[in-house]
C-alpha cells in the first residue's frame, strides 16, 4: 500500500483533502508505507484527546472505554468478553465487598527504565479520585499498595461493577507523573509509546520493544484526528489502512477495501420523563415531568407498537440490531424483560383501555384534556439519531400519538431532558452505568436516568447487585432490575424507555490487513485486539 505523505514534515494528516479526500497538498510526494506500519482513524466517535493521553483525564476510560496503547490496565478483555489478566496476576474481594486486592506482575518497566510497582498502581487510582468526572471514582475511598506487587482498594461501599475501573484505567508512575504535562508526552507501560502528537492533526505511537505482554505486528501506527466524512474519502484516495464511517456510507464499497461492521451493543433509544407535571423545576430552573409519558398506557403502547425491525433497515442499514431493554446483547440483560413489538392492533386497544380516545377526530388521541403529544430532542449534529427520530414519529401517528421533533444541540436538551423525551445513546459497558441508569435519583442536571425514574424494587435489585460478591451473583440482580415476572425497568415492567436498535461500529479497512477476532461487542474498540493484527498480500495493495 502507498500512502500520501508529506516529506517535510513527515505528516499525513496534513495531505488530505477536507473536502474530497483526492487530493494532496502540492509538493508532496509518494512514501512507500513498510507492512509493519499502520495508518488509521478510528475514534472518530470521541475525536481528538484534548487533554492528551491521560488516562487520569480520560483516555481510554470514561464516557467511552478503549484500548490505551500507552498504559497497561490491570485487566483487560477476552475477545469473548470474560475478563482476563493485564498488570494483575489475581485478585480477591473482601467478604463485605469493600476491600479488593490485586496481586501485580512483577517483572514490568516503564519505558523510561523504571520498574513499575503496586505504588505506581495505589498513585494512579488515588489521583483518579475527583480528577475526572467521567472516571467515577467516588466510591474509592483509598488505594494502598501492601508492598511492591500487591495493592489494596478500599470501598466506600460494595461494588461488583469496581472491576470495571481496575480493567479501563492505565497505569500511570508516580515518579513522573504532572498533570499539566503527562498528557503531552506519556509514560507508560503498554505495547506502545507515543513518540509525536501534532494538535488537531495526528498522534504516532511506536512499538514498546520492551513491553511485557504479547507484542503486536505493528510497530507504528499513525493515528489521524478526522471526521467520518474525511475518513471516508481518506480511505477512497488510499490515505488510511482503516477508517471509522458514517452509517451513511454502509452500502458504498471502496476498491481495495473490506467494510466490518463490529457489534458495539451500542443502543438507541428514547427516554421517557416518568413524573407528572406538577410544577416542579430543578436546581437550574428547569422543567420536571410530564403529563403524557408518565402514563405507562403511552410508553407501553409506543414499545408494542412500534416496527423496531423497520427502523432497523430503513435508518441503519441492518448494521446492528433491534434492541428492548437497552442491555440486550450484554450478558446481565434479561430476555425476559423484552415484549413483542410491531403489534399496532394490541397497542391501540391498549391506548383505548386506558381512555386516551381520538374523539374530535383529528387523529390525536386525548385523555381528560390532553393531547397524547410531547416534544422528541435529538442532537441535531447526529443524522442517524434525526433519521430514528423521524421514523419513529411516523410510526407513533399510527397510534393516534403526535411526536413533535427538536433538534438541538446538548445543553438544550439536558436542559429539557426532565420534561420532554430524548434520543438518547447507551454504550457502555461497566455495569454501574446501569445502576446510575435507573436508580432513584434527584434532579441532578447529569443525563443518567434522565426520567427520574423511581422503584423502590428496581432500587433495591440495583443495590443486590452492587453487594454481590461475585460476578454472577451480581449479573442475577441486574437481570432481575430489568424485570422479576413483575415489575423491572424493562418494556415488560415499566417500560422507562422505548429502546429501539444497537448499532454497529463501521469500518473501511484494507483488504491487506488480518484483524484477528473482534473483541465480543466491543466495535468502539477496533484496537482493542490490536496484538492479533497483522498486513497480509501487502504485493497486491496498491495507491489510488
Amino acid at each position: 500500500m502507498v500512502i500520501f505523505i508529506l516529506t517535510s514534515t513527515g505528516n499525513p494528516a496534513s495531505s488530505i483533502s477536507q473536502v474530497s479526500g483526492e487530493s494532496v497538498s502540492e509538493g508532496s510526494e509518494l512514501v512507500s508505507q513498510d507492512s509493519d506500519e499502520l495508518v488509521v482513524n478510528v475514534y472518530g466517535h470521541t475525536g481528538e484527546p484534548e487533554t492528551g493521553f491521560d488516562p487520569l483525564l480520560g483516555w481510554g476510560c470514561g464516557h467511552v472505554n478503549f484500548e490505551p496503547l500507552i498504559q497497561s490496565t490491570l485487566f483487560k478483555s477476552a475477545d469473548d468478553g470474560s475478563m482476563i489478566n493485564d498488570l494483575a496476576t489475581n485478585y480477591s474481594v473482601s467478604s463485605d465487598g469493600k476491600v479488593w486486592t490485586v496481586n501485580i506482575r512483577d517483572n514490568v518497566r516503564f519505558t523510561d527504565g523504571e520498574k513499575l510497582t503496586a505504588e505506581d498502581v495505589a498513585f494512579t487510582f488515588n489521583t483518579a479520585i475527583g480528577s475526572n468526572s467521567e472516571l467515577d471514582m467516588s466510591n474509592l475511598e483509598k488505594a494502598t499498595a501492601i508492598n511492591d506487587t500487591a495493592v489494596k482498594f478500599e470501598l466506600k461501599e460494595p461494588q461488583s461493577s469496581f472491576i470495571w475501573k481496575l480493567r479501563y484505567v492505565g497505569i500511570v508512575p508516580e515518579h513522573a507523573y504532572e498533570k499539566e504535562t503527562y498528557g503531552s508526552n506519556p509514560i507508560g507501560s503498554g505495547p506502545y509509546k507515543l513518540i509525536q502528537w501534532d494538535r488537531s492533526q495526528q498522534a504516532i505511537f511506536e512499538l514498546n520493544e520492551d513491553y511485557y505482554g504479547k507484542k503486536p505486528y505493528f510497530k507504528k501506527i499513525t493515528m489521524l484526528f478526522l471526521d467520518k466524512d474525511t475518513a471516508f474519502a481518506a480511505a477512497k484516495s488510499g490515505e488510511v489502512d482503516i477508517a471509522e464511517i458514517e452509517i451513511s456510507h454502509a452500502n458504498q464499497t471502496i476498491d481495495g477495501y473490506n467494510l466490518i461492521a463490529l457489534p458495539a451493543a451500542r443502543a438507541l433509544g428514547v427516554s421517557f420523563p416518568m413524573q407528572n407535571d406538577t410544577g416542579k423545576e430543578s436546581l437550574k430552573g428547569d422543567p420536571i415531568g410530564n403529563n403524557v409519558t408518565a402514563d405507562i398506557a403511552i410508553r407501553k403502547a409506543l414499545n408494542i407498537g412500534i416496527d423496531r425491525e423497520a427502523l432497523l433497515e430503513g435508518v441503519i442499514s441492518g448494521k446492528g440490531d433491534v434492541e428492548y431493554t437497552g442491555v440486550d446483547q450484554r450478558n446481565y440483560g434479561n430476555p425476559e424483560a423484552r415484549i413483542n413489538d410491531s403489534n399496532l392492533e394490541e397497542a391501540r386497544k391498549m391506548l383505548e383501555n386506558a381512555e386516551w380516545k381520538d374523539t374530535d377526530g383529528d387523529g390525536i388521541r386525548e385523555k381528560n384534556g390532553t393531547n397524547a403529544e410531547f416534544k422528541l430532542y435529538y442532537s441535531s449534529d447526529d443524522q442517524t439519531r434525526q433519521a430514528l427520530s423521524v421514523a419513529v414519529s411516523e410510526q407513533a401517528k399510527k397510534l393516534g400519538i403526535k411526536i413533535d421533533l427538536v433538534g438541538a444541540n446538548w445543553d438544550e436538551i439536558y436542559a429539557n431532558q426532565y420534561s420532554s423525551a430524548v434520543l438518547y445513546a447507551y454504550s457502555n459497558i461497566d455495569t454501574f452505568t446501569l445502576y446510575l441508569q435507573y436508580h432513584s435519583k434527584e434532579a441532578d442536571d447529569t443525563y443518567r436516568n434522565p426520567g427520574l425514574y423511581s422503584n423502590p424494587v428496581v432500587d433495591g435489585y440495583l443495590e443486590a447487585a452492587l453487594r454481590a460478591e461475585d460476578q454472577d451473583e451480581a449479573t442475577k440482580y441486574w437481570q432481575l432490575a430489568a424485570y422479576d415476572g413483575n415489575t423491572g425497568y424493562g418494556p415488560a415492567g415499566d417500560a422507562t424507555w422505548l429502546w429501539l436498535v444497537t448499532t454497529d461500529y463501521l469500518y473501511m479497512a484494507n483488504e491487506s490487513l488480518e484483524m484477528g477476532t473482534p473483541q465480543k461487542n466491543a466495535g468502539s474498540d477496533v484496537l482493542g485486539n490490536i496484538y492479533e493484527w497483522k498486513r497480509v498480500n501487502t504485493a497486491s495493495s496498491t495507491s489510488k
